[in-house]
């Protein structure tokens, strides 16, 4: 399924049709019949000169607009085995899989702007090459690593690389920012940038004509030279900042035992959608369009334009609309939230695999059920219910159909009660196979967004505010000899886990337990190098996805996970159990020297 709505500025992406679209119309690619199955949307990224779709498949398609320079075609095909693209004003940049950044731009490499260049090979630390995320400005990209570590390139004429533009104003090599970063946000038409660190603590640098940057009314600097905390920001967990020209909005999760998503903006005022004079600090979008029962899905930040798709679902947007990028059917300006008329597109199918993404001065509304927002522990248990492996429970439709399931999930997964799972059943028995399998994926992976209707239902039985994380822990401490029925012995001691839970992050012994040869014990002996020290840490990590905070990390352990990663083959996750080592190895390491150095 490739749905896919175009409005807004329109030079040459879609063929007989006006300049300004301020219509939602339905964007198709050439031979989309043929190719279905190979053309399923991943991301979409655009800018003033470009446009990049980039697929399932890792391959990727560019739409050059008219007034591209020094191009003689509309479209390139982009074979590389892609993980993210990005597109600014006037530059793109393409993250491989193997953690390589291709980039071209004015300010990327002005000797050739239209050459795809290696950019993540000029990083002067060869041990911090592999990039984890890039993000576009306007004029510069920003690269975080597997270390954690953010380099910036490109134009630095407002700061934004964190340095004093009047003595760099343009780098073509990347040029260190900032240690142990967890996020980076800027935006396609961005001169600021904001970096996330591990403690939730937010800091950031360049243009601030407009209070873009948050800081408070007492600074009204033109340009914030060096990297600055953001210090009067909302309570909560910040999930993602959007970056325009002259404002920001961020989204926040609240700390309530029932977390809601609640927008914040600072900037320019015609465009912000707090519809007043320009605001200084982070400040809560307020509007009758978002009730009580919606949750933020999804939003996005053009040069100066935002669009939001909320849970019931509402297609909501604000700011500049001179294209007809708000797709209103005018071109009028909305400096406060407005809800848009939703296109007939198959909402019914999951609302939480619809996304919005706006370009320069263009919107796009599309279908990828690759960017839905699990955790990697969630998309393991979507995966366990999918593959109907080791189910020992049954449930029946109103059809009649047969769904199965896992005894020991729904027990972490429902109210401690025991009648949760005779109500579970009832609920079941009046919804179709479609609903059911919904439900069920909710219960698994903890994501209401699939079917909110749905969750209203099943809430009152599961235990809807613990993450999957705490579950997990929770079997982890478990002592039940009959729910840890299998043993792996090692170095004459013996660990006891749950199949399941083997069966979720290991191929090796999903492998195993799902051989048709005769041997069936439930016990095996492990042969790894492994230390029982370090097989504690895969033990701890099988079930949380994290490392204990009181484990010391050697470099002998690290040496021995990455075999062991590879002997248990690890189902890849993000952050990876090597990175993990890595970023503790070194963080212990920086700790020990700064207590040296006070003493």
């Amino acid at each position: 399924m490739n749905d896919c709505l175009f409005f807004g500025l329109n030079p040459k992406l879609i063929k007989n049709e006006p300049y300004k679209i301020a219509k939602p119309i339905q964007f198709k690619f050439e031979n989309e019949n043929e190719n279905e199955n190979e053309k399923q949307i991943k991301q979409i990224s655009s800018g003033n000169f470009a446009t990049i779709f980039l697929f399932e498949n890792g391959k990727a398609i560019e739409y050059l607009n008219e007034n591209y320079s020094n191009q003689n075609t509309e479209k390139i095909q982009i074979e590389e085995n892609i993980q993210k693209v990005t597109v600014g004003y006037d530059n793109e940049a393409i993250l491989t899989k193997e953690g390589n950044v291709f980039a071209k731009g004015e300010d990327i490499n002005p000797k050739n702007p239209n050459e795809f260049i290696n950019i993540s090979s000029l990083i002067e630390d060869t041990n911090d090459r592999i990039i984890q995320d890039i993000v576009s400005g306007l004029s510069s990209i920003y690269l975080l690593t597997s270390n954690q570590n953010v380099y910036g390139i490109g134009s630095n004429e407002y700061s934004q690389l964190g340095f004093d533009s009047e003595t760099l104003e343009i780098t073509e090599k990347p040029i260190l920012m900032m240690k142990n970063v967890s996020k980076i946000f800027s935006g396609n038409s961005s001169l600021h940038v904001f970096l996330l660190n591990s403690n939730q603590e937010l800091f950031g640098c360049g243009d601030n004509r407009y209070g873009q940057l948050g800081l408070g009314e007492s600074t009204k600097e033109e340009s914030i030279q060096k990297l600055t905390q953001i210090q009067n920001i909302p309570k909560g967990k910040i999930i993602d900042i959007q970056c325009g020209w002259t404002y920001s909005i961020m989204l926040i999760e609240n700390e309530n035992p029932n977390p809601k998503r609640k927008l914040y903006s600072c900037g320019y005022h015609e465009v912000n959608g707090l519809g007043k004079n320009d605001c200084y600090e982070f400040t809560e979008i307020k509007s009758s369009l978002f009730e009580n029962d919606d949750n933020i899905l999804d939003f996005s930040v053009g040069f100066a334009h935002t669009l939001i798709l909320t849970s019931n679902p509402k297609l909501i947007g604000f700011g500049d609309n001179l294209f007809g990028q708000l797709g209103t059917g005018d071109i009028n300006l909305q400096s406060i939230p407005i809800q848009i008329e939703l296109p007939k597109l198959r909402f019914n199918e999951n609302i939480s695999n619809y996304h919005v993404y706006c370009g320069y001065n263009s919107s796009f509304l599309y279908y990828s059920p690759f960017l839905s927002s699990f955790s990697n522990l969630e998309e393991d248990l979507i995966k366990l219910f999918e593959r109907k492996e080791f189910c020992d429970i049954s449930f029946k439709t109103k059809n009649g159909e047969i769904i199965e399931a896992h005894k020991l999930i729904l027990k972490y997964r429902l109210n401690q009660n025991q009648n949760e799972i005779e109500k579970l059943q009832e609920i079941i028995s009046k919804k179709s196979i479609k609903e059911s399998n919904q439900i069920f994926e909710m219960i698994y992976s903890n994501n209401s967004n699939i079917n909110p209707i749905l969750y209203s239902e099943i809430k009152e039985i599961i235990n809807s505010n613990e993450k999957i994380e705490e579950t997990m822990k929770r079997i982890y401490l478990n002592e039940n000899e009959n729910e840890k029925d299998f043993i792996i012995e090692r170095k004459e001691k013996q660990y006891k886990f749950p199949k399941l839970i083997l069966i979720m992050r290991s191929e090796l012994y999903r492998g195993m337990f799902l051989s048709v040869t005769e041997d069936k014990s439930n016990k095996v002996t492990d042969y790894s190098e492994l230390s029982n020290k370090s097989f504690q840490i895969f033990e701890y990590w099988i079930y949380s996805n994290q490392i204990k905070d009181e484990i010391q990390i050697t470099q002998e352990i690290i040496d021995e996970l990455e075999i062991g990663i590879d002997y248990f083959q690890l189902n890849q996750t993000n952050p990876n159990l090597f990175d993990l080592l890595i970023n503790k190895f070194n963080n212990q390491n920086q700790n020990q020297n700064q207590n040296k150095n006070q003493n």
